[in-house]
């Protein structure tokens, strides 16, 4: 007999255990370790040089492997001071949930079963928190960049005879759209991947505070309408990629329903502020969106991958993606009931059960718990930029809206982007903090995201000391700390 089941199962159930244990042992202690470290050449080369097993390897083996080779390995963003990217940190719980899941091996494509319940009221509970109605349709995908396409795609088919281009295309149709040249690349892409053209979105220039400008946007619509275009969609960013800047949304919902057009809210990370009661003021407005886009596996710490679309009217997203087929043929009683299928919303039919955890986080912590979360994270974020402001060879390169800071050393070199840039390798190797870098007012820019409920004002303090000490060994100048000190060679 050809079975994959173990042929111990107290063997692997002792190993199983252990794997459990020490990976919450790992969690438990991360912040004691280095952020990130570089690969050695060993390790790597032993990926690339690995042969395909003909064979079976012994679990054992292949766990010794992963804990030398892998869990050392990672990029980080479970550690409070990882800052570079909008990663959330994850939490215990969500660990747990994710082997839940992977034990029930659960195809939520569609068909009658729980799982599919769980999703449809992880959709509802999203509806609620974004003021959507509780009809609104919904699936929990990969990330926003998936979200982000379906939703231009299901805007493209709620065009006038937008349903005819399922068939034949878009037939020399000139559709556009229009997003903040701040928006999230993915939403380029995503007019790429829906057979638009990159082109078709028109990107419109921002404010002194980094957000669309309205008044641009009022005349480049008017302009592609006199050119014979046809506008049907505008996107507002809830937290843009670089410096956490929140689109005028309540502006855009009012000028997409004067002109007739699709208001789409990029939320990747931004749309949950509406969690923190201090926070959710800024983005006014998102509730009147005709779809949103967000990602749990960021401030709602949700274990990789979990992203989610939302759209307002019932129905839009089955009109852009469903399918007739005999082999999945819906019906009243049996496993095939229990439509509509997640199929019929978004292009995977093959689909993982990404509920289960989005559904322990919200549960299992509340919208309170995140909504603290949130606002923890904008607090870090407010210090962080207050500390660099009172810091003399630092300059705060835009405002916090959330919880993105963006800074330099503004002094100590000749070419200070050179500088930045280093510095930012130099801190990430050092294992003490990883921010990123990114370009603002034509500068380089270190860019802290702060977005792990792990992160403190002490991991604050102890990446800027490393920032100023790592500028002091690469320039040899003294560099003075926020109260103007020196800081000790």
């Amino acid at each position: 007999m050809a079975g994959l089941d173990p042929k111990n199962w107290d063997e692997l159930r002792t190993l199983g255990h252990r794997m459990l244990d020490d990976m919450l042992d790992s969690i438990q202690s991360v912040a004691d370790g280095p952020v990130w470290q570089p690969m050695p050449q060993t390790v790597r080369q032993g990926f690339a040089q690995q042969p395909l097993p003909k064979t079976a390897q012994a679990l054992p083996a292949l766990y010794e492997q992963f804990t030398k080779n892998v869990q050392p390995y990672a990029v980080g963003n479970r550690h409070p001071r990882f800052m570079g990217w909008v990663h959330g940190g994850g939490t215990a719980q969500g660990m747990l949930a994710e082997m839940l899941a992977a034990g029930l091996n659960a195809n939520l494509g569609g068909r009658d079963h729980a799982p599919v319940e769980v999703e449809r009221m992880v959709i509802r509970w999203t509806a609620t928190m974004l003021g959507f109605p509780e009809t609104a349709s919904g699936v929990l995908v990969t990330g926003s960049s998936l979200a982000n396409f379906i939703a231009v795609l299901t805007a493209s088919r709620a065009v006038p005879e937008g349903i005819a281009m399922r068939e034949a295309g878009i037939q020399g149709r000139k559709l556009v759209g229009y997003a903040a040249e701040s928006a999230h690349g993915c939403v380029a892409r995503a007019f790429d991947m829906a057979g638009l053209g990159m082109q078709a979105l028109r990107r419109v220039p921002v404010d002194a505070a980094f957000k669309l400008d309205m008044a641009a946007l009022q005349r480049m619509v008017a302009q592609d309408r006199t050119a014979g275009f046809e506008p049907f969609l505008v996107v507002g960013t809830a937290g843009t990629v670089d410096t956490g800047a929140i689109d005028p949304l309540a502006d855009l919902a009012a000028f997409a329903r004067e002109q007739g057009l699709w208001f789409h809210v990029d939320g990747a990370f931004g749309a949950l502020a509406c969690l923190s009661p201090a926070h959710a003021p800024a983005l006014a407005g998102i509730e009147q969106a005709n779809s949103i886009a967000l990602d749990f596996h960021k401030w709602a710490q949700t274990p990789y991958d979990a992203g989610c679309v939302l759209v307002r009217e019932e129905g839009r997203q089955a009109v852009a993606f469903a399918q007739s087929l005999a082999y999945l043929s819906r019906e009243e009683r049996g496993v095939a009931a229990s439509a509509p299928w997640f199929c019929d919303l978004g292009p995977d039919l093959s689909r993982g059960f990404r509920a289960l955890k989005v559904w322990f986080t919200l549960a299992g912590f509340g919208t309170e718990g995140l909504g603290n979360v949130v606002a923890q994270c904008c607090d870090v974020a407010r210090y962080l930029a207050e500390r660099v402001k009172a810091t003399p060879s630092l300059e705060l390169l835009a405002p916090v809206t959330l919880n993105v800071v963006c800074f330099r050393v503004k002094e100590g070199a000749a070419d200070l982007d050179t500088l930045n840039a280093e510095l930012v390798k130099d801190l990430q190797e050092s294992g003490i903090a990883v921010p990123s870098t990114t370009i603002v007012q034509g500068k380089l820019a270190i860019r802290a995201a702060i977005v792990n409920h792990r992160t403190t004002q002490q991991d604050i303090d102890i990446m800027l000391h490393a920032v100023l000490e790592l500028t002091q060994k690469r320039t040899g100048a003294k560099v003075p700390h926020a109260q103007g000190q020196p800081l000790p060679v």
